[in-house]
């Protein structure tokens, strides 16, 4: 077993971690009160070569792997969680359907607009009574000549707004009485498709979360995602990968907490002495520093997993698991360590654990992931 990163790994990792502290860091608080989208970061992310990192050069991309996915998801987080979630769902649910499941001419078309930047990726799953229960969903795809028309509404969508074009799941026929899922293609300036931005949210203020309402709108057959009757199941795939870059987050949130309440403890005194010289903070720190390296280790397995063409459907559900219910636990400890000041936004830390709320949720909750991991151990 050899758990150093490569060569690789170390470049992008100092490259990214400089970027975040340089660039992203310093407006985060005021994106988290202004939610103003981070269009600059990602234009200079693209610049990077980052907004395609893990897909083929063929299609703009740069080639590299889920452990470097990981890396940077992790550093952007630490930095600023809104452009964290932003990026991983670019990545592993806006471009992966496409280079998973999609036809030459539709990676042509559809992946390298986003490899490029020129296009963020979205991916249309939930719905407003379909969320746990994903094949619950109620939108529908009927064929009328040698196009689909599409009616439905999706719910909680990161990125619509500023995508070109997203892969949304649809039946497209009931066989006694089981739904045919399928994943279609369907480019947001479709006559009859609305993009509403509107929520309030508790977190994650600078990204962009949507409802999306379609009304007849029609997209050519062509646009079908692998198989017809499979975007269920191709969907299940794309979270497994997702989940990982969940996991990443939520690494990166926890570090960041932790680095604050590290660095405050140390300045802060009370009773002669600073926090940290207390043996009930020094306790605190060592769990959350140990939490940390523990989750951090498990998003590596499941990416290098992953990496390895090797089965990682429960190691992704356990690294995301772990790390989200860690990251809300090193927050509210972070939280603690500060004291009142932990309850003010200047302190940031406040921020980590509104932010670290929704990975808990998002991408199958910490219910569904104990089912996942359930059915893996043969439950």
């Amino acid at each position: 077993m050899n758990f150093d990163l490569t060569q690789e790994h170390n470049m992008i990792r100092k490259t990214i971690r400089e970027f975040s502290d340089e660039v992203v860091a310093p407006g985060a608080i005021e994106r988290d009160k202004t939610k103003a989208f981070p269009k600059e970061i990602f234009k200079q992310l693209a610049d990077m070569g980052m907004m395609g990192l893990p897909f083929s050069e063929e299609y703009g991309g740069s080639g590299a792997d889920t452990v470097s996915f990981a890396i940077v998801t992790e550093e952007l987080s630490r930095a600023c969680a809104s452009t964290g979630i932003t990026y991983s769902a670019h990545i592993s649910l806006g471009g992966a359907p496409l280079n998973l499941f999609g036809t030459e001419e539709q990676k042509q078309k559809y992946l390298v607009p986003v490899c490029t930047g020129e296009s963020f990726g979205a991916f249309g799953l939930t719905e407003p009574n379909a969320g746990s229960d994903a094949g619950g969903t109620q939108t529908t795809a009927k064929v009328d000549g040698n196009d689909f028309v599409i009616n439905g509404n999706k719910a909680f969508i990161t990125n619509a707004s500023y995508a070109k074009h997203l892969a949304l799941t649809a039946i497209t026929d009931v066989k006694d009485g089981k739904k045919e899922i399928s994943a279609i293609i369907v480019p947001t300036d479709s006559e009859g498709f609305s993009i509403i931005d509107n929520y309030e949210k508790m977190g994650l203020n600078a990204s962009n979360t949507t409802e999306l309402v379609l009304e007849n709108v029609r997209v050519p057959q062509e646009n079908l995602l692998g198989e017809k009757g499979n975007g269920f199941k191709q969907f299940l795939v794309t979270l497994d990968g997702g989940r990982i870059g969940i996991g990443a987050m939520a690494v990166g949130i926890a570090q960041a907490a932790f680095d604050r309440a590290l660095r405050y403890s140390k300045e802060r005194k009370q009773f002669g002495k600073t926090l940290s010289e207390f043996q009930v903070t020094q306790f605190k720190l060592a769990d959350m520093a140990m939490k940390i390296e523990l989750a951090r280790t498990m998003v590596h397995k499941a990416a290098w997993l992953k990496d390895q063409g090797r089965a990682f459907g429960k190691e992704a559900s356990m690294c995301k698991l772990y790390a989200s219910e860690i990251a809300m636990e090193v927050a509210d400890q972070a939280i603690q360590i500060h004291g009142g000041y932990g309850y003010m936004k200047e302190y940031e830390v406040e921020r980590y654990m509104r932010d670290a709320k929704l990975l808990e949720i998002g991408e199958g909750t910490s219910e569904v992931q104990r089912m996942v991991i359930a059915r893996h151990i043969g439950c």
